[in-house]
């Protein structure tokens, strides 16, 4: 591991992480990379499996998962549990030395509790979702500094232990400003940002913080995509240099995939 290659931050979607093929994929680029990586992931689609299983129905407002008590105890099996674990145990088949924790792990990310909030003229209380308030990278920084591979799960805790569901983007999005990551990844199931979703061909290169905002305005930047790219602007603000999306076999190639960047 070389440092001075600059830490990277993958961001891992939970239907990424659902496909063994993908996973192997993502390690195998990750064992190339060279310097300092931390995986960030999700588990929607798990959490959503596991819930209907047990008869529960989640509700998504805008994007985003209200988390009822059992939405969080679901959310604790499926991403603190069996999707953070399968993630490190698929790391050891490409020679990464991973270890799975979470953002409430050595008060990594500290979040406070969500008010309500007003969504097409409803208050919307999500439950146990957090905000976060703050991040402390020691604990990555250690392992890092070990020759480990964070793998980290978006569940935060507060000052008082309180557990809470935080949005794995904004998570890595946190975890980049806080290490002063030399880049952002955001892998997706695409192999980058498209501008017809169910077209290849379309896949375009190059975006602005501009041209992502006159997409979200003209519609063809919508469903999942848009937080990412949400998140992707943001980061370029506050001091990331380079943020791409990109599918899990291409995260080491800087000329595959979509890069976020200001006008050249």
């Amino acid at each position: 591991m070389n440092p001075e290659l600059g830490t990277t931050i993958i961001k891992l979607g939970g239907a990424v992480a659902a496909s063994p093929e993908a996973c192997a994929s993502l390690w195998r680029e990750v064992a190339t990379i060279g310097g300092p990586v931390v995986v960030v992931h999700g588990g929607g689609p798990q959490a959503t499996d596991l819930a209907r299983r047990l008869g529960h129905e989640p509700r998504i407002v805008a994007g985003r998962r209200v988390t009822s008590d059992l939405d969080l105890d679901v959310a604790l099996y499926v991403m603190r549990g069996s999707v953070n674990a399968r993630l490190v145990g698929s790391a050891k088949a490409s020679g990464v030395n991973a270890v799975g924790v979470s953002g409430a792990d050595g008060g990594l990310v500290g979040v406070v509790r969500r008010p309500p909030r007003v969504i097409d003229g409803e208050t919307v209380d999500f439950g146990h979702v957090g905000d976060v308030v703050g991040v402390d990278p020691a604990l990555l920084g250690a392992l890092l500094g070990a020759g480990f591979t964070p793998v980290v799960a978006s569940v935060c805790a507060d000052r008082e232990g309180d557990l809470y569901n935080v949005n794995a983007d904004t998570v890595a999005l946190e975890l980049a400003v806080a290490l002063g990551a030399a880049r952002l990844i955001l892998v997706a199931e695409a192999s980058g940002v498209r501008r017809d979703a169910a077209d290849p061909s379309t896949l375009i290169s190059r975006l602005t913080p501009e041209a992502i905002a006159a997409g979200v305005e003209a519609g063809w930047i919508a469903g999942g995509m848009r937080p990412k790219l949400e998140v992707a602007r943001e980061a370029l603000s506050r001091g990331v240099p380079e943020v791409r999306v990109t599918s899990p076999d291409a995260v080491s190639d800087a000329t595959r995939g979509t890069t976020i960047a200001p006008e050249a």
